[in-house]
C-alpha cells in the first residue's frame, strides 16, 4: 500500500524550480534538487519522475503564471490602457536590476539553454512569448480605441518591439546594468509608440 504523500506539493514545486532557476537545467544535478527540496530521490521519483519531468512541470508552471501575471496587469478597459502598459513597462525595467542580485528569467534562461535543440522546450518557450505578445498587443489595440495610440499603427508590431526590448532590458539588468539605464531605456521605447 503505497504511502500519502507528507509533503506540500506546491512548496516542493517551488524549491525545484528555484534550484533549476539557479543554475540551468543541466548544471542542476538530482542531488541538487534533493538538497533544495528535502526530498529523498525516491519520493522526487515517485512523485514527479525523473529530473526532466520535474522539471517540465516547474517550466510549464512558470511559463502559465508569467502569462496570467502580463494579462493581470494589462488587461482591463480601453480607457487607461496606455497607464496600464507603460506601469508594466517600466515596473519590469525596474525589477530587472539589483538588488538582491537579479537571477533574470526562468524562460529566458531557459531558452538560451536549450531553445533550437529539444523540441519541447522551444514550442512551450515560444508559444509563451506568443501570448506574452498577445497581451501586450491587445492592451496596445486598447489604447488605440482609446486615443492615446496612434491608430494607424500595428498592434502586433508594437508588440514585438516591447517585447524584445523588454527581454533586452532582462538581460542587461542580469548583466549588471544600473536600474536607471534600464528605466531610461523602457522609457525610450515607450517614448517611439506613435501617440496621439
Amino acid at each position: 500500500m503505497a504511502r500519502p504523500r507528507t509533503f506540500d506539493e506546491n512548496t516542493v514545486l517551488e524549491a525545484a524550480r528555484d534550484a533549476f532557476w539557479k543554475s540551468g537545467y543541466a548544471a542542476t544535478s538530482m542531488d541538487d534538487l534533493t538538497a533544495a527540496t528535502g526530498l529523498g530521490k525516491g519520493s522526487l521519483y515517485a512523485a514527479f519522475g525523473g529530473k526532466r519531468e520535474l522539471f517540465d512541470r516547474v517550466f510549464r508552471d512558470y511559463c502559465a503564471a508569467a502569462t496570467a501575471h502580463t494579462r493581470a496587469k494589462l488587461d482591463g478597459p480601453d480607457a487607461g490602457a496606455y497607464k496600464r502598459l507603460r506601469a508594466y513597462v517600466l515596473k519590469l525595467a525596474a525589477d530587472s536590476a539589483g538588488p538582491p542580485a537579479p537571477r533574470g528569467c526562468l524562460l529566458a534562461k531557459t531558452g538560451a539553454e536549450l531553445a533550437g535543440t529539444d523540441a519541447a522546450i522551444t514550442d512551450q518557450t515560444r508559444s509563451t512569448y506568443d501570448a506574452l505578445g498577445a497581451a501586450i498587443a491587445s492592451c496596445i489595440a486598447a489604447a488605440q480605441r482609446d486615443g492615446d495610440i496612434a491608430a494607424s499603427a500595428n498592434p502586433r508590431d508594437l508588440s514585438a518591439m516591447l517585447l524584445a526590448t523588454l527581454r533586452g532590458i532582462e538581460a542587461l539588468g542580469k548583466g549588471g546594468v544600473t536600474v536607471a539605464t534600464l528605466r531610461r531605456a523602457a522609457r525610450t521605447a515607450l517614448e517611439a509608440l506613435p501617440r496621439n
